[in-house]
């Protein structure tokens, strides 16, 4: 190979080299890429000519037009948070509402072409949803029904929000507050109510407590009143059985008789009947401290018994 034929070998390759970058620069003004959830909008003179939502890439030399603009909408899942949305429950109270929002474009033609700021015209109607459904409903139940207040908010704009070409997937209420001032009234009626209550359950208590009281007095009594009458009876029975042994009786009735002359201290001296010393004279020497004379001291029953055998 001569000189001349390398030199034109170099010229091709080089003259190559400086092609392939024309070739890919012409095919990019050529053609249009589309990622995936993702669409391209072509339009021409402002007017919307064609709208490629498969990803790839897609043949569309008109776009070396000077009249001809893409432009790119994303069709991923997005969300918005709203915070502090002021409603009033059905008694009025004043509450701010925390909303999350998840959404996807379902029509980019629509979303770009149907509504000047789909953003804004989006938390109005949310703010207006809210009003509207969470004041029919108290301050409890927006609480306790959240998920389906929800649902509600939901079904409520998603018509509205199909015109623009959104389609709502799921509306969260995330945090219920109240405003500061509103806090202290609600907390000091909670107090009062709880005041309140303890006060009737003291009081219910107390009534109960003087019911079982009067009840067991007129139990007690009922029992008093039959032990009473079966003492009499008791005793009559004893006697009965006492007129069987005469000596028992007679013993039972002398004891009965001193018992009389001083209940709570009787003296009864025993076993000097006789020749030796009678039980008048016994008495006449007993000493009144039976401690120091070995005399016996009183009893349990407050008797002191002096026995002479």
């Amino acid at each position: 190979m001569n000189s001349a034929e390398v030199v034109r070998l170099v010229l091709g390759v080089l003259a190559g080299i400086a092609v392939i970058p024309l070739l890919v620069s012409l095919g990019r003004a050529l053609t249009v890429a589309v990622d995936d959830e993702d669409a391209v909008l072509v339009t021409a003179f402002g007017r919307l000519v064609r709208t490629i939502r498969a990803p790839g890439l897609h043949w569309l030399p008109a776009r070396l037009l000077p009249w001809v603009s893409l432009r790119t909408v994303s069709l991923r899942r997005d969300f918005r948070l709203f915070d502090d949305v002021h409603v009033n429950d059905a008694r009025g109270t004043t509450l701010m509402v925390d909303l999350w929002l998840e959404f996807r474009i379902d029509d980019p033609a629509r979303a770009l072409f149907g509504v000047a700021d789909w953003d804004r015209a989006l938390h109005n109607l949310v703010s207006h949803a809210a009003t509207s459904i969470l004041g029919n409903r108290e301050f409890s139940a927006i609480l306790s029904d959240r998920t389906e207040l929800g649902e509600r908010l939901k079904q409520d704009i998603s018509d509205e929000t199909a015109r623009w070409g959104l389609k709502i997937e799921r509306v969260f209420i995330r945090n219920v507050k109240l405003l500061p001032e509103v806090s202290r009234q609600i907390f000091g009626t909670i107090a009062a109510r709880l005041e309140r209550a303890k006060a009737a359950i003291d009081e219910n208590g107390r009534l109960a407590a003087s019911r079982l009281e009067a009840d067991t007095g007129v139990r007690v009594a009922a029992l008093v009143a039959e032990a009473k009458s079966a003492y009499p009876l008791a005793v009559g029975r004893a006697l009965a059985a006492l007129r069987g042994q005469p000596e028992v009786l007679a013993a039972y009735q002398e004891l009965y008789s001193l018992s009389l002359l001083r209940p709570h201290r009787t003296v009864a001296f025993r076993g000097f009947e006789g020749e030796a010393m009678r039980a008048v004279d016994a008495a006449m020497l007993s000493p009144s401290g039976g401690e120091a004379t070995g005399i016996a001291p009183l009893n349990g029953h407050g008797e002191r018994v002096l026995n002479g055998r």
